[in-house]
């Protein structure tokens, strides 16, 4: 029988939220920081992340080892949270659909990978965490290029200076000018099958 780690769990999430909010303070969006990850308060969320629970990564990566590569717990927090990129994809006429995240979320999705490294890299945790981690996997993220540029831009930033000069007004023109390079919208054909 699996053993459950609720009280683990629970203080590692509180621990999560309060650095995401303090981080969103720095980036100028409080509110974001605040509302931030609810869901994973929810059972669906807590029951199971708390029975995958490690504290060196993702409850998600577990439960979907051992449940054939799906994660009820990522599904759930993904359509309950905008600052997913995930949330920014659907599917039309055999194309996936990339929608360029909002500037709000966007921001918060910075927040949320920096203090989910500070998290679970522990006393390792170092400034270049979070950009190391993005560029290892954006290969292989379905997300939208104006977000995956304006992400690691300020993640480059962050790792060089810190939080002080991620001000809203340079990281609104960072914003800006990756949505002039990109489009908001990106389409992936993928091949359709028609049942007959």
């Amino acid at each position: 029988m699996a053993k459950y780690h609720f009280i683990k769990h629970f203080n590692l999430i509180n621990k999560h939220r309060f650095l995401v909010f303090v981080h969103s303070i720095k980036l100028g969006i409080p509110i974001r920081g605040l509302l931030h990850d609810l869901s994973k308060y929810s059972p669906v969320e807590f029951i199971n992340s708390a029975k995958y629970y490690n504290g060196n990564s993702s409850p998600i990566y577990a439960q979907r080892l051992d449940n054939k590569m799906y994660s009820t717990i990522s599904v759930h927090h993904i359509k309950h949270n905008k600052h997913h990129f995930e949330y920014w994809i659907d599917f039309f006429k055999g194309n996936i659909v990339l929608r360029a995240m909002p500037y709000k979320y966007a921001l918060e999705y910075v927040a949320d990978m920096i203090s989910a490294s500070k998290v679970y890299n522990h006393k390792n945790y170092t400034k270049d965490k979070p950009l190391a981690y993005f560029l290892e996997r954006k290969d292989h993220f379905l997300m939208n290029s104006c977000t995956k540029e304006f992400v690691e831009k300020l993640l480059t930033i962050y790792k060089d200076q810190g939080f002080k000069p991620l001000k809203k007004k340079l990281t609104k023109k960072i914003y800006d000018e990756s949505l002039t390079h990109h489009k908001d919208v990106e389409f992936i054909e993928i091949k359709s099958f028609i049942l007959k």
